[in-house]
This record gives structure tokens, sequence and C-alpha cells, in this order.
């Protein structure tokens, strides 16, 4: 069994969670980490890790097959480039870059030096996304034409980085990465509408909250929402297609898929009156015309991220997640952030 090893860069909260519940795989140690804070340091020391003496060392030790990307935003360019010219896999935390140009430059730097380059896109593996997009790909909601995908909090944003602009900061880049590749993952097709509003209420410099609408070229519409500053929640998930609707309250997955029982509609010869008031449209249909079932969330084992990347390497399997899917992610957000600039929808095709 070959043996990899992988160097972190950047020993903060999400490396911590790479060492602690990520890197199981028995083809995979981790040799060391990096980083610029001391008081990391001894705290990778206090964990029994090795703890380079500085970036480049980690980078020029030969027997660093991998090396994890796990710092502030707008160090991830310059620290991948660097570990894939001194010839290490690259593993990038999210969002992969700060923009598609410094990705496009990352790519290009790949090709360049024969390295793989992936993105830890982990929320593809979340329960209730994986319970969503199931019952998309098996018809039980028949054609899908909307799909609304919130996360909600109100704790507001961190402190620290995540409150400047410049570290690449706010929700779009934080949460708006994941829900936007989330949904892209759902939806095979291009997008062709971007249409953004987003809020700075506390942190004037980043978006702590923000609404996308995204139109699908063949009509399928997307709302993705994040707030921090919500004290009443909405469902994860409320996605309808013309057989059904699926409602995911929350994270641990409680839904409920709601469908009727035949084509047909008995409308009654008169106006109705409800509390709507008189109305036929809107007046609820008879419980026996519905069938209700919930839909059973899987086992979703993160660590599995590792291994399938592992698996690629020795040629087994695809990247699962690859560079140009991150690209189209950042130029859905790039037109995001010009669709709130211009207070105007932004046609394009991504």
């Amino acid at each position: 069994m070959k043996q990899y090893t992988i160097g972190i860069i950047g020993y903060g909260g999400m490396a911590v969670y790479h060492q602690e519940r990520l890197i199981r795989d028995p083809r995979l140690r981790l040799a060391g980490v990096s980083d610029i804070d001391p008081a990391r340091c001894d705290l990778a020391r206090a964990h029994g890790l090795r703890v380079y003496d500085s970036n480049e060392a980690l980078l020029a030790d030969p027997g660093v097959d991998l090396v994890l990307v796990a710092t502030p935003n707008h160090f991830h360019h310059d620290l991948s480039v660097a570990a894939l010219e001194a010839g290490k896999h690259v593993v990038c935390e999210k969002p992969v870059a700060m923009d598609s140009a410094e990705l496009l430059s990352m790519m290009d730097c790949a090709r360049r030096t024969g390295r793989v380059l992936t993105i830890h896109q982990n929320r593809r593996r979340d329960a209730d996304f994986v319970l969503v997009r199931d019952a998309l790909r098996s018809g039980r909601l028949g054609r899908p034409f909307s799909i609304e995908s919130r996360v909600l909090g109100s704790r507001g944003v961190p402190f620290g980085w995540r409150c400047h602009k410049l570290a690449g900061g706010g929700m779009m880049l934080d949460w708006g990465v994941h829900l936007v590749d989330q949904v892209l993952q759902m939806i095979p097709e291009p997008v062709v509408s971007v249409y953004a509003q987003l809020f700075s209420i506390h942190t004037p410099e980043v978006d702590d909250a923000f609404k996308l609408f995204l139109r699908f070229e063949s009509g399928v519409t997307a709302l993705v929402e994040v707030g921090t500053l919500h004290y009443l929640s909405l469902p994860r998930w409320f996605v309808c297609g013309d057989r059904g609707t699926l409602q995911v309250d929350d994270w641990s997955c409680r839904n409920r898929l709601v469908r009727p029982r035949d084509e047909a509609v008995t409308w009654e010869e008169e106006i109705l009156f409800t509390k709507a008031g008189p109305t036929k449209t809107m007046a609820p249909r008879s419980s026996a015309s519905l069938e209700e079932e919930t839909l059973e969330a899987g086992d979703v084992d993160f660590a599995q991220f590792y291994t399938d990347l592992l698996d690629h390497l020795e040629g087994k399997a695809p990247l699962a997640v690859t560079p140009d899917e991150a690209l189209r992610v950042m130029q859905v957000m790039e037109a995001a952030f010009r669709s709130q600039e211009t207070g105007q929808a932004i046609p394009d095709r991504i």
C-alpha cells in the first residue's frame, strides 16, 4: 500500500478539523504544520505535531506529497501556487481564491506542474443536501421549477478576518460558496441570469447577509439566502416540482414530501369562502387528494474526501471536486457582486 504524507499550512480551526476528523485513510499520514502565529504553533506541538520553521521549510520537505492550504482566503492563491511549484498536490480550503483570475492562475500552474489541485467543498456531503439532491434525481418531485436554499443564523459574522474585505470576508465567500456549489450540483444546466441583494448591517466592509436569485437555462430558478441576524428561521430547503413539494426543516433533516395522488383536480362550481377570503385557486385541497412521505437521510462520511482524493492520485477514480467546478461557483459569485453594484440582474451563461 502506497503511503502519502500531507503538510498543513495554517493551523486554524479548519486545519484542526482536518487533523482530527478527516485525515483517516490509512494511506495518508500527517507530516506536520506551519503557521505564522506562535500560539497556533504551540497548540500544534501540544497536539503532538511537528511544526516547521516556516512555510518554505514545509514546502522544501521532499517527504511531503500533499499540502492543505487552510489559511484566511487572501493567502490561498500564493500559497497554493508555491506548493504546486514545489511539486506538491494541493487541497485548498474554500473559497479556493479571491476571484476567478486567481483561480485561473492556480489552474494554469497545476497543469504546468502536473500536480493535482482540488478544493475542500465539504458541504457536498451534508446529509440535507444529499437528501434533496437524491430526491430530485429520483423524479419524486417531477420536473423541478423552484429551489430555495437557506442558512439563517442570529449570531452575526465571527470576529476577525471574516469581517474584512481585504482578507476575503463576508457571507457570500464564506457560505455562498457552499450553497451555490450545492445548487449547481443539483441542476446540470448553464446559469443564464444572476440577481443579488447583499446586506452589510453590522459589518460595513463585507456582506453579513444576502439573497441570490439564479435562473437556469430550462427556466428552473433557485433562491439562495444567507443571514446572520435572523432571529426566526425558515426551512433549510423548500423545493417545488410539478409533481410534489419537498420541505427540509433544518440540519437534522426533518422533512416532508407532499404529492398529489391524481393529476386531475375537482373544481367547485361556486367560489369558496376560506381564511384566504373568497377564492377557488387558494382553497385547500382535500386530504384524500394528497399523499405524504418522509425521506430517510443517509449516513455521510466526511472523511471520504481524502479517500476519494487518494483514489484519484492512484488512478482509480475521477477527481471529486475539480477546479472547473470551483470556477463556475466563483463566476456566479462574481456576477452576484456585479448585480449588487448595478442593482440589475446580470445576464450571462455560466
